[in-house]
């Protein structure tokens, strides 16, 4: 099996995101973790509450945590929501108990991951946003591990093929 999988989606509009928030939320399982990278405003929250939507939570309580670094949310899985914008360094990022959550049984969804990186577990879908227009983005995907190549490979399939 591949240890890594990679794979574009192009979003022309929010309604094209909230359908790519619910195409993962439906691959997602127990311990996935969801490393969210980009510009401000490029999109990382508002994937986020796709996701969790899709998963049974409210929208209205899926915010950006950045001042509160972790946001929980009871959906179909527990969803943990970080932000580690605002943190000096991965130190900050562990005495928070990060570590406990990035392993537990719910969904690890952590935007500005590229700042806690190094901690993060290896077997993570890695999603890179960029922000194209005032509506469209880019989002590149890749899927490093067992899980998150299976992630991944969903995606892109399940993308490929006409709608149901």
């Amino acid at each position: 099996m591949n240890t890594t999988a990679e794979w574009i989606f192009k979003s022309a509009s929010e309604s094209e995101t909230q359908r790519l928030g619910v195409m993962l939320a439906k691959q997602l399982e127990p311990g996935a973790v969801i490393a969210l990278n980009g510009n401000l405003g490029a999109g990382k929250t508002r994937l986020v509450q796709a996701i969790a939507t899709a998963l049974g939570v409210d929208p209205n309580e899926v915010n950006s945590p950045t001042f509160v670094l972790i946001q929980e949310y009871q959906g179909e899985l527990p969803l943990y929501h970080f932000d580690t914008y605002r943190l000096k360094d991965t130190d900050e990022f562990l005495e928070l108990g990060a570590d406990d959550l990035l392993y537990a049984d719910g969904v690890c969804l952590i935007e500005w991951a590229d700042k806690v990186a190094e901690v993060l577990p290896r077997d993570l879908v890695q999603i890179n946003i960029e922000h194209t227009s005032e509506t469209a983005r880019t989002f590149h995907f890749q899927g490093q591990g067992p899980r998150s190549v299976k992630i991944v490979t969903a995606l892109q399939q399940k993308n490929d093929s006409p709608p149901e």
